[in-house]
């Protein structure tokens, strides 16, 4: 009886009752949703360097993950590089589907949709002529960038349809790269 409670307690591998818990906190005290993600990198050699994330702040407080992750980037030999890790861009998509999926899988979960499967797929069309100076009129980044769903649910597709709409709207990875977010970078000297 444990287990089917449980089970009923949890949709898409997201704890309803804490989902919701977690709403309602933050309805009571806004501040509580305000966090603040933090991420250190290294350059190794080339175009390989590492990223490492360990703490953020939210709820109002510090965390400490239990263990660091660290993030190899390079570049595929085309690129000069010598094939470390995805470069960064790739994790930009990754990111985006990672965030686009975290986003559907709670909206789902929050309506009750129990979901067997999602797969997406990426892919972003870039010119090198602007990271290489080449052109003004061509931008470094993203010209743009193509994602397809494959679900598979106990949901009609009109339903699927509106989850991909709302993962849109909710994600914020999606908004950062959809919308311009402000960057400052600046020099500390040593």
């Amino acid at each position: 009886m444990t287990e089917k409670m449980s089970a009923e307690k949890t949709v898409n591998g997201v704890d309803f009752d804490n989902l919701f818990k977690t709403v309602v906190a933050v309805k009571g005290n806004p501040t509580i949703a305000k966090f603040n993600f933090r991420a250190k990198n290294r350059w190794i050699n080339g175009g390989n360097n590492r990223t490492t994330v360990n703490e953020f702040y939210g709820a109002c407080q510090t965390h400490s993950r239990s263990k660091p992750f660290e993030y190899v980037k390079d570049e595929p030999p085309v690129l000069l590089g010598q094939d470390q890790g995805a470069n960064p861009v790739e994790y930009a998509l990754a990111a985006l589907a990672g965030c686009l999926t975290t986003s559907l899988i709670y909206h789902a979960a929050a309506q009750g949709i129990k979901i067997d499967e999602v797969e997406s797929t990426l892919q972003g069309d870039l010119d090198l002529q602007g990271f290489l100076g080449l052109s003004e009129n061509i931008r470094n980044g993203y010209e743009k960038i193509d994602v397809t769903f494959r679900i598979k649910a106990d949901a009609p597709e009109e339903k699927l349809q509106q989850l991909v709409e709302l993962a849109q709207k909710r994600s914020p990875v999606f908004d950062m790269i959809s919308n311009p977010t402000p960057v400052h970078v600046h020099l500390k000297s040593n």
